[in-house]
């Protein structure tokens, strides 16, 4: 991911992350893929609700400080009220923050959400099965791509993750 950016002038990248009933946390931005995976592989999962609102909170505000370029969300549950998501997402959309939003396996109703909340953004969803590393990293890598380089950037590519997400990308 961080490779692909850095041949159209580099990434940087802030790690959100919630677990338990209330915690939901933000790393400081990051630009360097060690200390991204350092960060990660610290992560301690708990069980707990989703908080999905509070990460496209989260996006709203840091785009008011700096432009934030996109979203990712890799999830499997929507635990929240979709209505309030919409909320969030429509304003992320009028901010010009597209949310990818990538579903690993195959509820309905996850996906609706996902789907919703893809489309208010003008971004994308995908959705990989559990396991799938190499699909999730071909979307990422795109991803970084488009964060780095926009639509023109991701257009030059031809790989299945920028054809996914060029798509479905409204704008």
């Amino acid at each position: 991911m961080f490779h692909e950016a850095a041949a159209i002038g580099g990434l940087s990248v802030q790690l959100i992350y919630y677990r338990g009933l209330s915690e939901c946390r933000a790393s400081r931005w990051i630009s360097q893929p060690e200390h991204l995976a350092g960060l990660m592989e610290r992560i301690e999962c708990r069980m707990g609700h989703t908080q999905l609102g509070k990460v496209l909170a989260h996006a709203r505000r840091e785009t008011s400080l700096l432009k934030v370029q996109a979203l990712v969300f890799v999830g499997d549950a929507v635990e929240e009220d979709p209505d309030t998501l919409t909320d969030d997402a429509s304003e992320l959309g009028r901010l010009g923050v597209p949310a990818f939003m990538f579903q690993e396996g195959r509820n309905r109703e996850v996906e609706q959400v996902f789907r919703g909340i893809a489309r208010l953004t003008h971004g994308a969803y995908c959705r990989f099965d559990p396991g799938a590393a190499r699909q999730l990293a071909e979307l990422l890598r795109a991803v970084a791509v488009y964060a780095a380089g926009g639509k023109t950037a991701l257009a030059a590519r031809r790989d299945a993750g920028a054809v996914k997400l060029l798509g479905q990308m409204k704008k």
